[in-house]
């Protein structure tokens, strides 16, 4: 899948931020969509557009998914934008790639049905069975910091899925599996699930690759907790609780197998019947990933098994700022980040998660002792490295915001060490740093600025060769930082480059660090002083 166009009529994302914007996002109607990795990254100031663009593509393609089947996507977080997106795609079932235009405009004074045109004009309405082939089959959300402007649709959607979840579990048919949804959000909250699903069924490649950078061996011994009736969980309805065996939260038959299946792949368990909590301790060994193995086919398909438990941690947050929060995001002032229970308060959670020492050496590490940056690559890292779905579309908002510079600089070689055998996934990634679009062709770097005048957004391709140019060429272009000092020393340079205080200057000049302004200086002192002499 590649992106290829986006026109916007109207979107109530960032207060129509984009309304009437037209973005190319340069690839030809004849680029390879079959390229292992390919991704485009958006660069640019605070405030100029780049989350807001990522939430506009989720919100698109979550609308889409809503109206052609409201079982596979509960909500729609934007029922008002009035967009024409291209992109290029191998619909399901095929490896040759189409391009194709998902449009939804004005019908009269309403808003239209969203349509899928293909080739010669022939419309695809959604709903027909052939309109999800030329979708994204899921669309995995990434966000690193406080500020939740991507996390929008995602945590729309996942506010529909619990929704269903709880109705089918107190219902008449609680055996009926709930289908997943086709956004997905990873954060912070969800780093535990991901490293624990790539270290127990990724392949050894995706283990090494994971883990060293922290200089870690392999994953030592876990424990998951799943707490179903205390005081910080609401009770069920006396009318479904009295046909439940169950105090506290209802399970849905597929909940229960899959607690039934910890039990069962754990090194032991226990429960305490009062609070209905169970206790799951892992100590990793290939007879553990084996037992793994058996119950679920690779580290995806375990990460969306703990991620449905993960969800009733939902169930934790009172009411009334559940309810708040709904109302937020359907009224669209959400962002900042959600609300998380406490440790001992969540219905599921990881503790204890111990790590070998790359050379076993000494007593397994705690998980916890990790810096800010080792949780984030082994997030992002794993992230990419078990979604392997056909048409998938990453959406990564500042993914090595926490890297020190050299993690920084062998990002985009990590990223491609995970890829392995897929192909026809699309992926977007923001930064603020030069670092990654060193690392890219031009075409791949969209540039966003914001007129300080109109406030709307312009996103222009690079003037110059990315790929391969220097960290200072990227910041000037981009941010039009030049020289690339601080301001400080900046303002320094400025005012020494102008004395004629040969004692000043030599001083100033011996201050500062090698760079193209002490360059400029070094000359400037040799002409003071060739004109003293």
């Amino acid at each position: 899948m590649r992106l290829r166009a986006l026109r916007i009529e109207k979107s109530a994302a960032a207060g129509g931020l984009f309304d009437g914007a037209e973005i190319w996002f340069g690839r030809d109607a004849d680029a390879n969509t079959n390229e292992p990795l390919a991704p485009l990254c958006l660069i640019g100031p605070n405030g100029s557009g780049k989350s807001q663009l990522l939430q506009l593509i989720a919100e698109i393609f979550q609308a889409a998914w809503y109206e052609h089947d409201p079982k596979e996507e509960r909500s729609s977080a934007n029922e008002e934008v009035l967009f024409d997106l291209e992109y290029m795609i191998a619909p399901t079932g095929t490896k040759e790639a189409e391009t194709v235009r998902l449009v939804r405009t004005k019908k009269g004074s309403k808003v239209g049905p969203i349509e899928l045109v293909r080739e010669e004009d022939d419309i695809v309405i959604a709903g027909s069975p052939e309109f999800a082939r030329y979708l994204p089959s899921t669309i995995i959300g990434y966000t690193s910091g406080d500020n939740e402007t991507l996390s929008l649709p995602f945590l729309a959607s996942r506010s529909g899925y619990a929704d269903d979840v709880a109705r089918a579990a107190l219902g008449d048919e609680p055996d009926e599996a709930v289908p997943d949804n086709r956004l997905m959000l990873v954060d912070y909250a969800t780093n535990l699930e991901v490293v624990f699903s790539n270290l127990i069924l990724g392949s050894q490649h995706i283990r090494d690759e994971l883990l060293r950078h922290a200089s870690l061996g392999d994953l030592a011994s876990c424990r998951c907790v799943v707490r179903l009736a205390h005081s910080a969980v609401p009770k069920a309805p006396k009318k479904q609780a009295a046909k439940s065996k169950r105090k506290g939260i209802q399970l849905t038959a597929e909940l229960e197998e899959l607690i039934d299946r910890l039990k069962r792949t754990a090194t032991c368990w226990s429960v305490d019947e009062k609070t209905e909590s169970y206790t799951f301790d892992f100590l990793i060994t290939e007879a553990t990933r084996e037992a793994f193995g058996h119950f679920w086919d690779g580290a995806f398909p375990l990460y969306k098994s703990l991620h449905k438990l993960a969800l009733l941690n939902d169930l934790a947050i009172p009411r009334p700022t559940r309810e708040r929060l709904k109302r937020e995001i359907k009224d669209r002032r959400f962002a900042s980040r959600p609300p998380q229970p406490q440790q001992e308060q969540m219905v599921f959670a990881f503790e204890e998660v111990k790590f070998w020492p790359e050379d076993r050496s000494s007593s397994a590490v705690d998980y916890v002792s990790l810096s800010d940056g080792e949780h984030q690559q082994a997030l992002v890292l794993g992230t990419y490295a078990m979604v392997r779905d056909t048409n998938a579309l990453f959406l990564l908002d500042e993914p090595e915001s926490h890297f020190n510079p050299k993690w920084r600089v062998k990002f985009f070689q990590r990223l491609l060490d995970m890829t392995g055998d897929r192909g026809n996934q699309e992926v977007l990634l923001t930064t603020h740093a030069p670092f990654v679009p060193s690392d890219m062709p031009s075409e791949q770097v969209m540039i966003f600025v914001r007129d300080q005048e109109t406030g709307k957004v312009d996103v222009i391709q690079p003037p110059i060769e990315t790929f391969g140019a220097t960290f200072d060429r990227i910041l000037e272009t981009c941010f039009d930082i030049r020289p690339p000092h601080s301001f400080m020393a900046e303002v320094q340079i400025e005012e020494l480059l102008k004395s004629e205080d040969v004692d000043r200057v030599e001083a100033g000049f011996n201050e500062l660090g090698p760079s193209t302004g002490k360059a400029l200086l070094a000359d400037h002192l040799r002409k003071l002083k060739k004109n003293a002499g």
